[in-house]
């Protein structure tokens, strides 16, 4: 809690000097850099010499750097950090960018062929454990990167969640964390008051579903990892652990059929009939036609108008483009009542290959997360919150660099023009203090091997579709034993 109120603190005090002078997951973001002159400076400097190597010390060298950050405007803005780190140390950098979905097959070829990436780029939580498990990412490599950057510049969340044998699988660059997003205008008008638990999310839901408009809008689709995290965050706030401290899978646990009896509630009475996915949830709300939805930060941009691919289509978003940012509110954790909070969220990574050139690879990573590293959060600020927050000459200095990036794709702005500063301080409240199925337990690979089966997520469309919660919960329980012993 000291984490969560000490960086409550600081974004509070630097979006209100902001102001006074004045995921979409997949889909293209970006910003025109640190425009706030004090941040400015800072995001230039070495991070406390730590992060750049020599001039010209790699000249004639090259390595190839696989990015999951696949999209066309983030490989130019991330080909642009590369060139700078080639003119800093004379090394070239193949960028290879990552097809959705793609990693596990292109990890299989390069390790078959032998040909393994020297650095991957944005390597999601769950694969990044695997791959260290399976010996193709270096933990020893990534370890050596977060102890010359500075353990304590890290947040202790992010390093615990990556790390495995008290090792960093790989360094972790950023994250997010999954939000309640709601209509402040629609909970005025009902006079209600901002949600803060379960049990405010349902009242809410049913006070505000009618003809024409649902209450909350949420995945319910099968084999679907929006689903599944959508899930996992209102399980969490209930209780309900995937596995116990030893390791021994609890998904037939009371706390686990009570949080698929009330997903499965809110689904069936207050959500938009029919199955439900990343892109009808969006929809719904962007329409106006739900007064809340469960998604990640990389909606925001969007929701300001900032973009042409997706935009609001509301009634009142006509006039207003940025009318619902302007008119949501965002909350990260949320809690049953008398419990305590918890918020589903993701964490990237940098990792580095088994068999890379390692001075080399290592260079570069810590370029990434030092004079590379504001560039990088600009890709997607949204999704993006660092996890690096600041360097030993300061400790703030990556968290205040962030707040003064601009979002959006033909448009720029910063959140915090159209977000309030409660809603940003929940931005950064998820990456301090949220919590994940299976890793601080020691399974992440199941949770990796889940990624592919998707049995949650199918275990959430039964009993949407009206099985019992108990008897879905019990087969959900076999498969996921039946899952682990595969991998042990």
């Amino acid at each position: 809690m000291r984490g969560r109120r000490t960086l409550a603190w600081l974004l509070a005090l630097t979006v209100a000097a902001g102001c006074g002078g004045g995921q979409e997951r997949g889909a293209s973001t970006g910003g025109a850099g640190v425009t706030a002159g004090g941040t400015a400076a800072r995001a230039g400097r070495d991070a406390g010499g730590a992060g750049v190597p020599a001039q010209q010390r790699f000249r004639g060298e090259s390595l190839t750097a696989w990015t999951n950050e696949y999209q066309p405007d983030r490989m130019r803005k991330t080909r642009a950090i590369l060139d700078d780190f080639t003119r800093r140390t004379g090394a070239t950098v193949r960028l290879v960018a990552v097809p959705e979905d793609g990693l596990a097959t292109m990890m299989a070829r390069a390790a078959a062929a032998r040909t393994l990436p020297d650095v991957v780029f944005a390597t999601p939580l769950a694969a990044s454990q695997a791959y260290a498990r399976q010996h193709l990412f270096d933990p020893g490599a990534a370890q050596a990167v977060v102890d010359r950057l500075g353990r304590a510049t890290f947040s202790g969340k992010a390093l615990g969640l990556v790390s495995m044998d008290g090792k960093a699988t790989g360094v972790p660059s950023d994250g997010w964390g999954q939000l309640l997003i709601y209509r402040r205008d629609l909970f005025a008008r009902a006079r209600l008051a901002a949600p803060k638990t379960l049990e405010d999310v349902r009242a809410a839901a049913a006070r505000l579903d009618r003809p024409g408009r649902a209450g909350i809008a949420l995945g319910t689709a099968p084999r679907d990892g929006f689903t599944e995290e959508s899930f996992e965050h209102v399980a969490l706030a209930m209780g309900c652990q995937l596995v116990d401290r030893s390791g021994r899978v609890t998904f037939d646990s009371p706390a686990c059929i009570d949080a698929l009896r009330y997903y499965a509630d809110l689904a069936r009475h207050f959500a938009p009939k029919g199955t439900q996915d990343v892109d009808s949830t969006r929809d719904a709300y962007f329409a106006g036609r739900a007064a809340m939805i469960l998604w990640s930060p990389f909606l925001l941009d969007a929701m300001a108008g900032l973009r042409d691919d997706v935009r609001p289509t509301c009634p009142q978003c006509r006039q207003d483009p940025a009318f619902l940012a302007k008119n949501s509110g965002l909350v990260g954790p949320l809690s049953e009542a008398g419990g305590e909070p918890s918020q589903f969220g993701s964490i990237s990574t940098f990792n580095i290959g088994v068999g890379a050139d390692e001075p080399l690879a290592r260079a570069l990573v810590e370029f990434m997360m030092s004079d590379g590293y504001v560039r990088w959060l600009d890709l997607s600020p949204p999704g993006k919150f660092p996890v690096r927050f600041g360097d030993r000459a300061d400790p703030q200095r990556f968290v205040l660099s962030w707040l003064s990036l601009r979002s959006g794709v033909e448009r720029k702005a910063r959140l915090s023009d159209f977000y309030s500063r409660a809603s940003i301080e929940s931005l950064g409240e998820g990456v301090v203090d949220f919590k994940r199925w299976g890793f601080a337990e020691g399974q992440g690979a199941l949770i990796g091997a889940m990624s592919a089966a998707e049995p949650v997520s199918r275990a959430v469309a039964a009993v949407v579709a009206g099985q019992d919660p108990a008897r879905v919960a019990g087969l959900t329980q076999r498969r996921l034993r039946r899952l682990q012993a595969q991998i042990e």
